[in-house]
């Protein structure tokens, strides 16, 4: 892992601030921007083949692979040009249908009744899928980062997360999520597989899910998962602009994904996000600089 920490000019409060706001004013403007876009249209055309799930399935799916991102049944993934591949485990869930039976009453006259039924339904993650026929999943609209410098962000939050009570591993995690906090272990999971850049990126967007309290309520991150990714992934872009180094290529895609495009909703975030960024840029920043970071 490199871990080398670029020296940056002193910057006044003021300075700071002024940059802080701008960097997270920039991402409602790269946010639209990627909205109206013919990328945008071929993420969405795939990104809505998939059924919207109940909070208590959603809770399920989450419990049994929490590192799932988009799931769908054997037969939509073999329609979407998919193949789940042999031996994997399904992600078990409740379906829904009706069953419809016809009663007789006291008086001989009949009458349809329709009850609830809820089937077990299985569903795998699409990183239990293989393209078919070397067709792969259209529309991506996030590039990994690949810078081999880390700023000294990862030894300086894993000690920070340590000194709270949490655990940092690097490991490998299957599929395409790079990172995931599990609050019942209080453990930080960050891809071993990751650049160092990108590793670093993602140890702040996972510290700003600990600060901001996230994971705190599971049921709630579920149910408010859109906006709450939003404000993690902002702060990371921020803090990572504040360092010197730029997420877009990555956090823009993100966001506005989780977003579906509300550049209103990424604007909701400001107050909560800067105030996140500036706590974890005053523990990137070198001692003698963290007196001038501003409150925001």
């Amino acid at each position: 892992m490199t871990t080398t920490s670029t020296r940056r000019p002193t910057r006044t409060p003021e300075e700071m601030k002024a940059q802080a706001q701008a960097l997270h004013d920039s991402i409602s403007t790269q946010v639209e921007a990627l909205h109206n876009s013919d990328q945008w249209e071929r993420f969405l055309d795939f990104a809505q083949a998939f059924h919207a799930y109940s909070l208590n399935n959603l809770l399920l799916i989450l419990s049994q692979r929490p590192t799932a991102s988009q799931v769908a049944g054997f037969r939509k993934w073999q329609s979407l040009g998919r193949q789940v591949r042999k031996g994997e485990k399904a992600i078990r869930i409740f379906g829904y249908s009706t069953k419809k039976t016809t009663v007789e009453d006291e008086n001989g006259d009949t009458e349809e009744k329709r009850s609830a039924r809820f089937p077990i339904l299985s569903v795998f993650d699409i990183t239990q899928t293989d393209p078919i026929d070397s067709v792969d999943t259209p529309g991506t609209i996030t590039r990994q980062l690949t810078g081999a410098d880390d700023f000294g962000i990862i030894d300086t939050l894993t000690t920070h997360l340590q000194q709270e009570g949490w655990t940092v591993q690097r490991r490998t995690i299957p599929g395409t999520m790079n990172g995931y906090t599990d609050p019942k272990t209080l453990t930080v999971v960050v891809d071993s597989g990751l650049s160092p850049e990108h590793a670093a990126k993602t140890m702040i967007h996972e510290t700003a899910h600990v600060l901001l309290g996230h994971v705190d309520d599971m049921a709630e991150y579920v149910e408010h998962r859109g906006l709450i990714e939003t404000e993690a992934e902002s702060v990371a872009y921020v803090v990572a602009g504040l360092v010197g180094f730029d997420t877009a290529a990555y956090s823009i895609g993100y966001i506005t994904g989780w977003a579906n495009g509300d550049t209103m909703l990424v604007r909701s975030t400001a107050a909560r996000v800067l105030t996140t960024a500036h706590h974890i840029a005053e523990m990137i920043a070198p001692t003698d600089d963290a007196a001038d970071l501003p409150e925001v």
